[in-house]
């Protein structure tokens, strides 16, 4: 009788071999071992709430990426290209700086937007590629990568640096923990006003070596077009 409670496990196993639908696998290999476990129904429901709110984090993550991908299959990326576009000047230097500096503003709050999966790829980057080509043409595959990682690094710098200037956050935690074993009692609030003009300069410093960068990429692989 022990072994049969890993059935849930054949049902997983077998679900996957004939290509069924994995949320339907999971749910019923989970009701199934519930019952046989002797669990019963409420305490299932019980247990599957628990873990919701407990990990409601990595689910919020989930409904995120769901979301975005709904909205990138139908037509999300096409529009932010489009809309990026039609404004003149624009560069991808100039996109990815300007994320940067709406990134900071709204760590600072501790409002997260999906990060490089749910936000960047979607959104900031079909601009930068579409400030690219209302500009050059068609972009460089090569200057692609590389706008890739900038747009990557730009939402490191901007969410490492600006998530602690909100007062309560895991960081500023750490941090008056640790001082306060060495003997140095300090405030939260006095911990996010020392971190402003890091923060500052650090993004300050990103934006510029982006924007510098991607001038240098762009005379790179589009300086012969200006030739012509």
């Amino acid at each position: 009788m022990e072994y049969l409670k890993l059935i849930g496990i054949l049902i997983v196993i077998l679900g996957f071999a004939f290509k069924k639908d994995s949320i339907l696998i999971i749910m019923c290999a989970a009701i199934v071992t519930a019952l046989v476990g002797g669990i019963g129904v409420e305490g299932f429901l019980t247990t599957l709430g628990q873990s919701f709110v407990d990990n409601r984090n990595m689910a919020i993550f989930i409904l995120i990426m769901l979301v975005t991908g709904t909205l990138e299959r139908n037509g999300l990326k096409t529009a932010a290209a489009a809309l990026i576009g039609k404004i003149k000047g624009a560069s991808a230097g100039l996109v990815i700086g300007l994320y940067g500096v709406m990134r900071t503003i709204f760590a600072a709050f501790n409002v997260s937007f999906g990060g490089v999966a749910g936000f960047v790829r979607p959104i900031i980057m079909p601009m930068a590629i579409g400030a690219v080509e209302a500009k050059e043409g068609k972009a460089n595959e090569e200057h692609i990568e590389q706008l890739k990682g900038m747009a990557s690094g730009m939402e490191n710098i901007a969410w490492f640096f600006g998530q602690v200037l909100f007062v309560g956050t895991s960081g500023a935690l750490l941090v008056q923990s640790t001082l306060a074993q060495l003997g140095y009692q300090v405030e939260l609030l006095d911990l996010a006003k020392v971190e402003i003009p890091i923060a500052v300069t650090a993004l300050a410093v990103g934006v510029i070596y982006y924007y510098i960068k991607d001038k240098k990429l762009s005379k790179k692989y589009y300086g012969n077009r200006e030739e012509k």
